[in-house]
């Protein structure tokens, strides 16, 4: 058995931002005109008139103020409202594939390795582009790594549940390093049309090299001190996009063929959920909520992660206790807690402990405690 680190972590960030205020003009654009070419049906009753937003709302809601984005036109079209991505030939890699290698080549580089050292490849993220080949094997090909890839979605939760698969592999001796990487277009799922919903999400990957301890050699190593992960069936967060629709056609369109949510019972019962697994997962590693220095939480709304942190600590964090970035990032679904991680490590100490947490639909939660080297 061997012991398993974190060398290095990297991030792929899309050009584009988009704004509260730039998504809420064009959204208010699309609800003012929707109303006016249904003026009738809503005066007789027949149409219930839809809502306008405001960059207020979005930021009380959920904390986010801007969100990076694959595509901007595309989302800010009132007569559109979806990214624009256009299709590629099957010899080209594919969008996930190039986001991946941005993210993986600064983790390889922060780890002091080449695909060389690299003996499997492993894609966790909410929406992957198609459903085979799997796009673990094209990021392989696609940095010339030997070896094995694979992929999996545990939803907002992938990069924990991903990080244990790959600790596992390393441990026992079936790779000397595995890559995972969470590429997530976000955005690809989301109905911008809907008020409760059309500001969550942004686009970003990001990429984590886990290795053998006795092989790593970088300056920013994290030992894996144990990782902890939950699952408990919820409709309350969903999306019925698939394959099967194609054989269902009276659901072709519908609304739960994107995100849909119920934000209220989420926060309900995922926050006591989360702090609960962590605190237990401390407990079972002979330590206290005190020795953590750092909680890089799931990035999905701000209050969550307020009420998660002083349901932990017994207080209100300190923001360098728990460093937010879903303002500026949004909810990158697995990426976010990963996003913090990358920006907000280098300034522990050796011995320092921190947790990395995910949690979303499913439900899931991950939780993995890690110790500066």
């Amino acid at each position: 058995m061997h012991n398993v680190v974190i060398s290095g972590t990297g991030l792929y960030t899309p050009a584009n931002s988009i704004s509260n205020d730039e998504l809420v003009e064009s959204f208010n654009a699309y609800v003012q005109q929707f109303n006016a070419d249904n003026a009738a049906a809503i005066a007789s009753g027949e149409v219930e008139a839809l809502t306008e937003s405001s960059s207020a709302f979005i930021e009380k809601a959920s904390g986010i103020k801007s969100r990076f984005v694959i595509d901007k036109d595309g989302i800010l079209d009132p007569k559109r409202m979806t990214p624009r991505i256009p299709e590629r030939s099957n010899e080209q890699w594919g969008i996930l594939c190039e986001m991946a290698i941005g993210a993986a080549e600064e983790a390889l580089a922060r780890a002091g390795k080449t695909a060389a050292d690299i003996d499997g490849v492993i894609v966790a993220c909410s929406n992957l582009q198609r459903a085979y080949p799997a796009v673990a094997i094209e990021v392989q090909a696609a940095l010339g790594i030997q070896g094995f890839g694979y992929d999996m979605n545990v939803a907002c939760s992938s990069a924990t549940f991903g990080i244990q698969a790959a600790s596992n592999s390393v441990q026992l001796g079936q790779a000397r390093a595995i890559l995972m990487v969470n590429p997530e277009i976000c955005t690809g799922h989301l109905n911008f049309r809907d008020r409760d919903s059309h500001f969550i999400f942004g686009d970003a990957c990001t990429a984590v090299i886990i290795e053998r301890a006795d092989l790593a050699t970088s300056k920013h190593q994290f030992d894996i001190v144990g990782t902890k992960l939950l699952t408990q069936f919820s409709n309350n967060i969903r999306n019925n996009f698939g394959f099967l629709n194609r054989a269902a056609e009276e659901g072709i369109g519908a609304r739960d063929k994107l995100f849909v949510q119920e934000g209220r019972k989420v926060f309900k019962e995922v926050c006591p959920m989360v702090a609960e697994l962590i605190a237990v997962h401390l407990q079972e590693n002979d330590l206290n909520v005190s020795d953590v220095k750092r909680f890089w939480l799931h990035q999905a709304n701000l209050n969550m992660n307020l009420l998660i942190a002083r349901k932990l600590l017994g207080r209100d964090a300190e923001p360098n206790e728990a460093p937010v970035i879903l303002d500026s990032y949004a909810n990158t679904s697995s990426a976010g807690s990963v996003i913090a991680l990358h920006k907000y490590q280098d300034d522990l100490p050796s011995g320092a402990l921190g947790v990395l947490s995910s949690f979303g639909a499913g439900y899931s939660i991950g939780s993995v405690i890690l110790r500066k080297h």
